[in-house]
C-alpha cells in the first residue's frame, strides 16, 4: 500500500532537477514515464516498491522523500558529492543550478590576448549540464600564415552560478596544462545576445606571463552549426569587419594587463 506523504511530490521533483532527462531516469529505475509524471504532478504516490526504486536512484533511503524540503534538499546534496571528495570547493560547482540553465548552449567568444598582440582572439565554448555539474569546454583555433604559427588549444572545466555571476575555471588538454578563469556577466532582461567578463590566463608567446584581460560571449543557442563557429575562429585586427561593432567596441576599451 502506498505511504502517505504531504512532501514526496516536492521532494521528488527536486531530485529530478538534478538528472539531465526524467525519461532517462524512469527507464533507469523501471517505471512507466505516464506513472512517474503522476508521482511529480498529480500527487498520486508509488507503491512500496516503486518508492524503494526511486529512492535508491537517488542513493536514498525511501523515508527521506518525507523529510521537510530543506532537509531532503541537505540529503541529496550530500549523496551527489563523491565521499572522498572533502575539498573546500565541494559546494561551490553549479551554485545556482536553475539559474545557471538558461545560460547553457553554444558560444561564439572573443577576446584580446596577451600572445597576440594588438590582435582579438575569436574562440567557441559549449556548456553543458552533466550529473548535476554544469561542464564547460572551449576551443581555440589559430593560424598566422606570416610566421607559419598554427596554434590548437582545447580547455575543459566546470561552471558555476553564484551572486548573479557566472565563474568558469578551465584547464587546457595536453602535457603542459594551465588554468584559465573567466567571470561573466548574465544577460539583461533586454539584452539576451552577449555575456560582457573578464578572463585571465597565461601567454604562451610571451614569457609564460599571467593576463586579464576583457572578454565578451555571443550566445548561439541550445544546438547550431558546430563547423560554422569553429570556422570562425582565428586572429582579427580590432577594425575588421568580420567582428561585430558590440564585440570591437567592447573590447578595444581596454588592453589586457601582463602581471610580472
Amino acid at each position: 500500500m502506498a505511504k502517505s506523504s504531504a512532501n514526496f511530490g516536492d521532494n521528488l521533483r527536486l531530485a529530478c532537477s538534478t538528472r539531465q532527462s526524467i525519461s532517462e531516469l524512469c527507464r533507469a529505475v523501471g517505471i512507466n514515464r505516464q506513472q512517474f509524471n503522476r508521482y511529480i504532478n498529480a500527487g498520486a504516490l508509488p507503491s512500496a516498491h516503486n518508492r524503494l526504486r526511486i529512492a535508491a536512484a537517488f542513493g536514498l533511503d525511501p523515508d527521506d522523500f518525507d523529510q521537510p524540503k530543506s532537509v531532503f534538499r541537505r540529503k541529496l546534496g550530500a549523496q551527489r558529492r563523491p565521499a572522498t571528495d572533502e575539498g573546500p570547493l565541494d559546494d561551490a560547482y553549479p551554485g545556482d543550478l536553475g539559474a545557471l540553465r538558461p545560460y547553457l548552449g553554444f558560444y561564439q567568444t572573443w577576446h584580446v590576448s596577451l600572445s597576440w598582440p594588438g590582435r582579438i582572439v575569436c574562440s567557441c565554448a559549449h556548456m553543458r549540464e552533466k550529473d548535476g555539474k554544469v561542464l564547460v569546454t572551449s576551443l581555440e583555433r589559430i593560424e598566422e600564415p606570416g610566421s607559419g604559427i598554427t596554434q590548437r588549444s582545447r580547455y575543459v572545466g566546470l561552471a558555476a552560478f553564484r551572486r548573479q555571476r557566472i565563474f568558469l575555471t578551465e584547464l587546457t588538454r595536453g602535457a603542459s596544462p594551465t588554468f584559465g578563469q573567466t567571470i561573466l556577466m548574465p544577460f539583461e532582461i533586454h539584452q539576451r545576445q552577449y555575456l560582457r567578463g573578464l578572463t585571465m590566463g597565461v601567454s604562451w608567446r610571451n614569457d609564460n606571463l599571467p593576463y586579464a584581460t576583457r572578454t565578451i560571449w555571443r550566445y548561439r543557442g541550445l544546438d547550431t552549426h558546430r563547423r560554422a563557429l569553429i570556422s570562425n575562429c582565428g586572429i582579427y585586427a580590432p577594425n575588421s569587419a568580420a567582428l561585430p561593432s558590440v564585440v570591437t567596441a567592447f573590447l578595444t576599451e581596454a588592453r589586457p594587463i601582463a602581471v610580472r
